[in-house]
Order: C-alpha cells, then structure tokens, then sequence
C-alpha cells in the first residue's frame, strides 16, 4: 500500500427494512436512539459486523473461531479423529488450561466441577483450521497427556507446553485481518482492526409497535371442545430505512497482510460486498426481512474517512408519492455534496454509486449500472499505484 494514495474506502449505504427486529437488547425489544431530537430505530454495529463476517467468510472461503470453549472443540475433533473419549476430553482440556489465557471449569447443573471442560476467561479467536493444529499439538504429547492428571481447578498445569499453544493461537487469516482481534493475554496475538462500521439507524422517526400474537392448539382446533388459544405473546418490531456506514482502512489491512496485493484486493473487495448484501438474521423465520439497498455509494479517500450521518440529524419525511428511501437519497446526496465542498473534492479519488431509483445524485459521483461495475471501479482506483513523484 506504499504505493498507493488512497487511504479509505467508505461505503454508504440506505437500506429500507419492512417489518422486522434486526436486533434486540436485553429485554427484547427493538433498540433505538435518539437522534436529531426523534426516536430512531437502531442496530448496533456488532450486530450487523456479525452479519457481514459471516457473509465474508463466505466470500473468501476461510472461517474464524470466536469462543471461551477451545478446549471442548479440540476434545470433539480427537474424537473425530479416534481417540477415546476420556483421553480426548483430557487433552482438550490440557490444550485450553496450558495457554496464557486464564481459566475456570464448568458446572453441571448442581454447581459441580467438571474435570477436563475448561472455559478461558477471555474469548479465543483463531482461524477456523487452528483446531486443527491444537489437535496435531496434542497427538505429539499423547504420551505425556495419557499419564497426566485431569485438569481439576484453576491451579492445575498442563502437560502441553504454554509456548506451543501461544504460537497457535497467534495465528490469523484473513478474517482476523481484516476485523482485527483483541486477545491481550497472549503477548503479540493483538491485530487492529482494518474496518470500522457504524451504528446503523434510520433516516426517519420510527414508532416500536407491539406485535400481539397467538398459537393454535391443533386438537382443541379439531375437537372444538374449548375455546382460547394455547399459547399468547408479544414481541417488538419497527420497520423504515436505514443508514448504513462502514469504511476500510486500507494502509492498516496491508500492515496486517504484508506486501500481498492480491489479497488485500480479494478481502477488500469481499468485505465492501459482504458489508453491502448482508442482512442481521434476528426473527429471520417470523419477518423474513431479506431485503436489499435502495442505494449503494462508495469513495476513496486520500484523507480520512467521513460518515455522512449528519444528513439525518434533520429526520426524513415521507410525501404522498415517495416513501423514504427516494428523499432519503435527495439529502444524503445533498450532504455528500456540501461535505465535500467544504473538505475540497481532491482528496476523493473517485466516488459513484448504484440506485435502484434512475434519478441523477449529482452528489455521489459517476452511476454505475450494477454493484459489480462499481466495485470494479473502487478497487481499480483505490488499489493502483501511485503516479510518480507523488508520496503515498
């Protein structure tokens, strides 16, 4: 990226979601904000980064592993692989206690210790194949694992060495590339991040409308011989049109990758698709809310990234005849352009975007007739080198 100019690749994009709860808090309801002195609907931007990284996996092909249970995952791969249960659930328990990761055991359910089933404090995120080598790790100390204790408390050591299992844990792919890993207790396992993404919420004042619902018993049903349902409930929803903004920052993913041109096009590339096509899955069987962007803008910046949020600090209304999404692109379009005006159009290197709507937003730079086009063009700008005599 040295050779490069731009810095950011922002993507904006307006996403009209009917019925639905995306994204719940604690008490199940539908999360908001309030935003230009007006209720909003909100999803929270791990929600949807969860959305897009699974989306991204499967763009890419490669799989992380986010979870306080390695130890378990190892045991059930030993299984797999042929070694008896009590041993394998030993081993894994060796393999998640040996690391620099503090931790505790699990419980049954009359609060007693379970040997072996070790929790770390903090969350192990690895690639999907480091399983695989935790497991190669423990087969080459099957001796020492057969004569071993069970792993009984927190004080207990293991058989395999810390040093060894550290190693693995460093490792990363593209996915921890690109969304970064926060693992303070193993020295060097950090990695930044190289996306942020926004707090989605609507351009518009929403209402959180109570779904009353009941559930037919089907016999009584046949039988007619009671009246009343077998089951009552309510549940929150909103609907409207959402802001969405995520921006990659392309000097920070090719520190993490190295001097690897082709991959960072592929991750970056994968990710601005999968941040653009996915959708959070919450209440996906009773909503069903696979919709898609009424708008999609991108730039490349050479500067810092810039949100174009304020545009909805004045909520959206719709008319007669619009709906939200068409005047919710007039004032983003607006936005861009006043924000660029007054930040000057050189630090863009090139900005366009694709609607589902024909009408010309002078605010947005160059139309494209599909998400591919696009893409195609981002990248080729963002990725290419600079002209010489120019300093990246």
């Amino acid at each position: 990226m040295t050779s490069s100019t731009a810095r950011f690749i922002d993507v904006h994009v307006l996403h009209p979601v009917p019925f639905s709860n995306l994204n719940r808090d604690d008490a199940n309801a539908v999360k908001t904000v309030q935003y230009g002195g007006t209720l909003r609907t909100r999803v929270s931007s791990q929600c949807w980064k969860r959305a897009a990284r699974e989306e991204f996996q499967t763009h890419i092909g490669q799989a992380a592993l986010r979870t306080r249970r390695i130890g378990e995952r190892v045991a059930r791969e030993l299984q797999e692989r042929g070694w008896p249960a009590d041993l394998a659930l030993r081993a894994g328990g060796h393999v998640a206690a040996g690391s620099s990761i503090k931790f505790e055991l699990a419980k049954d359910k009359e609060k007693q210790i379970i040997p072996n089933q070790v929790l770390t404090n903090a969350m192990v995120y690895v690639p999907e194949t480091a399983v695989g080598e935790l497991c190669d790790l423990a087969e080459e100390f099957l001796p020492q694992l057969e004569a071993a204790k069970d792993i009984r408390k927190p004080a207990d050591k293991s058989v395999v060495p810390k040093d060894r299992i550290d190693t693995v844990l460093r490792s990363r792919n593209g996915v921890i590339n690109l969304f970064g890993r926060m693992l303070a207790e193993v020295d060097e396992a950090g990695v930044d991040g190289a996306v942020q993404v926004a707090h989605a919420l609507t351009t518009h004042t929403t209402d959180v409308e109570v779904d009353y619902f009941s559930a037919v018993d089907d016999i009584t049903a046949a039988w007619k011989d009671s009246t009343g349902s077998g089951h009552m409930g309510h549940a929150e929803y909103s609907a409207g049109t959402f802001y969405r903004f995520a921006t990659v920052d392309l000097r920070d993913l090719s520190a993490n990758i190295g001097n690897e041109p082709d991959a960072l096009r592929e991750l970056t590339g994968a990710f601005l698709s999968a941040f653009i096509e996915s959708v959070p899955r919450a209440k996906k069987n009773s909503t069903a809310p696979h919709t898609l962007p009424s708008l999609i803008h991108i730039s490349v910046r050479a500067d810092r990234p810039v949100s174009y949020a304020g545009a909805f600090e004045k909520p959206v209304r719709a008319t007669e005849t619009s709906g939200l999404a068409e005047p919710s692109a007039d004032q983003l379009s607006a936005y861009a352009q006043a924000a660029n005006a007054m930040l000057g159009s050189g630090r863009i290197l090139t900005s366009g975007f694709f609607s589902v709507d024909s009408k010309d937003l002078s605010g947005f730079g160059i139309r494209y007739g599909s998400l591919d086009e696009l893409l195609e063009a981002v990248l080729a700008t963002a990725l290419s080198p600079a002209p010489a005599g120019t300093s990246a």
